[in-house]
């Protein structure tokens, strides 16, 4: 039976909707003792998980449910904020009704969502330096993969995505789109941008990244948040500065005062992870020292840019370039094993989410928006990457027709990747570098 269901969700096409989109065959294709569905939304702006926590808790528990079978578990555990109270009252009168399956508080702090993280605060067990949470039995998955892998159990592959309007946008709101809709079609949806000069950020303030052509850019698998903002806020600048420049001001202004090292969520664990020596070791491009692999560590969560620095710096733009090094050099993290110990300071060292938006200057666009049903766009652009790992391979032709949920995109033979589907009924009327479009014949 649980060959049976990693098949299932291999079939569908489920890949991990709140992260890099790791193919969920492969996680789910563990045996573990705990199940964590990731529900934290810790992200701010960010309301689609709450919204189908509420919403849709019954499905979201069938695929806990499913998950824990095949996965050999003893209990499966949905952690969400106590913020939302709406989903949390939800979520505990069903887990009421089951033996296995139970809620867990979290603390309004970011980043509450970072699987490690989360599994310190849930199981108290600390993750390996570049492990897995698989390393101390537990697998995590986000609240939309879970409802992704109830549909897969129906027959049903991953087509659709619900995601967040927010920002500068005449209505925000949550809302459900077919994989491969334009991103200026789901911006229209809401009333288009209510400025003239903006840029899109795909997923949330912290960890989200500046489209580069938001014209050209269609929702993923992944599209977790469509943020629009004024060209020259904050949250945008530092997600586009130059990298000559990051390494100009880094040997020019960091004062080496440790704050970005002092509120690591990863260093708070016990990993060997210092951004502030990192800060030194870009600046003297020493980049074949013991320090500069820490850098391997970082996860990019962007506290250390977004919220400690005092001189307004980027250690995490400057740990992604040194990492971009070392991988590209092939350098691995050496883990020799060493007992990690968590801070004291851990719980006084959180950053919580309300002056976390006052920082990032977001105060006006948290509004919390609500679910306003479906959109579906009149032709759609679905990338075949769209998911950690390889391309996936095309299996239909220009001038196929196709009705939403036919499959349009296999995984190569022995390699890790995620098949995709067709999202709306339609004729193919292209397919070029990697990107299948779909238009409807109505």
């Amino acid at each position: 039976m649980a060959h049976a269901i990693v098949d299932t969700i291999r079939e569908a096409g489920v890949v991990g909707a709140g992260g890099a989109g790791l193919p969920t065959h492969v996680k789910t294709n563990a045996q573990v003792d705990t199940v964590l569905v990731n529900g934290a939304s810790c992200e701010p702006l960010l309301m689609s998980d709450p919204h189908l926590m509420e919403a849709e808790t019954e499905t979201m528990l069938r695929g806990l449910a499913a998950v824990v079978e095949c996965t050999g578990a003893s209990r499966g555990i949905v952690c969400l904020k106590g913020k939302h109270k709406k989903a949390m009252e939800a979520v505990r009168a069903a887990c009421a009704k089951t033996t296995n399956l139970e809620a867990f508080e979290l603390g309004d702090f970011y980043p509450a969502g970072d699987e490690q993280v989360l599994v310190k605060e849930v199981l108290g067990r600390v993750v390996p330096e570049r492990g897995l949470p698989l390393n101390v039995g537990c697998v995590v998955s986000n609240t939309e993969t879970m409802v992704n892998i109830a549909h897969a159990l129906d027959g049903k592959p991953v087509t659709h995505r619900y995601l967040t309007v927010a920002g500068e946008i005449a209505h925000p709101m949550v809302v459900k789109v077919p994989v491969g809709t334009p991103v200026m079609d789901v911006l229209n949806h809401a009333g288009g941008p209510t400025i003239r000069e903006y840029r899109v950020v795909d997923g949330g303030p912290m960890m989200g990244r500046v489209l580069a052509n938001a014209t050209k850019a269609s929702v993923t698998k992944t599209t977790s948040g469509l943020l629009v903002l004024p060209p020259d806020h904050n949250v945008v600048l530092r997600k586009v500065m130059d990298p000559v420049q990051v390494r100009r001001l880094t040997f020019s202004i960091c004062c080496q005062c440790s704050r970005c090292t002092d509120l690591c969520p990863r260093n708070l664990l016990g990993h060997r992870l210092h951004p502030n020596k990192l800060m030194q070791v870009f600046a003297s491009q020493e980049m074949d020292s013991p320090v500069a692999r820490e850098a391997l560590l970082c996860s990019e969560c962007g506290i250390c840019e977004k919220f400690a620095c005092p001189m307004l710096l980027s250690p995490r733009e400057v740990n992604i370039q040194i990492k971009r090094v070392l991988m590209g050099n092939g350098v691995r993290w050496d883990n020799k094993g060493w007992e990690l110990v968590p801070s004291a300071f851990r719980e006084e060292r959180r950053v919580p989410t309300q002056r976390l938006i006052q920082r990032l200057d977001i105060v006006p666009y948290d509004t919390h928006p609500h679910y306003e049903g479906e959109f579906t766009p009149k032709t759609v652009r679905i990338p075949l990457k769209q998911h950690l790992g390889a391309p996936s391979v095309c299996t239909v032709q220009v001038g196929a027709t196709v009705r939403c949920g036919d499959l349009i995109g296999e995984i190569p033979e022995g390699a890790m990747a995620a098949r995709i589907h067709a999202s709306i009924d339609g004729v193919v009327t292209s397919v070029e570098n990697n990107v299948v479009t779909i238009s409807s014949q109505g």
